[in-house]
């Protein structure tokens, strides 16, 4: 690849992953959240991808994207079981103020919907470059 296409997207997917950290973590209050993060979050991998190639994306991702989904969804469906446990139904959150800031379950959860997003997108983006290679 070229150079500078290989530079330039080290340099976007630093960016791009800071954006869909600041999205991620504003949307339980504001619009924005895990989807739209976890969509931006697999846009930065997709760029490494198409300048560097999978192995290039698999080494920076470290943890295959299955285990991922994985992961996100057990966050995603953990964060409702304060609410069964406190006799309200289930999803029903917890807020708690930390140092000024309002966190609460609802956080959890969309942290889980960014990784369930972010883990699929990669999977077809891994598989789609990898047969198109071939």
């Amino acid at each position: 690849m070229p150079f500078i296409l290989s530079t330039l997207s080290r340099l976007f997917f630093f960016i791009m992953l800071a954006v869909s950290l600041f999205i991620l973590l504003r949307g339980h209050n504001e619009p924005g959240g895990g989807f739209v993060g976890g969509l931006i979050a697999a846009a930065a991998f997709a760029t490494l991808v198409l300048a560097n190639g999978v192995n290039s994306a698999r080494a920076v991702l470290r943890i295959h994207p299955v285990v991922l989904m994985g992961v996100g969804l057990g966050l995603a469906v953990l964060s409702g079981l304060p609410g069964l446990v406190s006799n309200a139904s289930y999803l029903s959150h917890w807020w708690v103020d930390i140092a000024g800031t309002h966190l609460g379950t609802a956080t959890v959860f969309d942290v889980g919907v960014y990784f369930v997003v972010m883990g699929g997108i990669l999977c077809l983006v891994f598989r789609l470059y990898e047969e198109a290679v071939q």
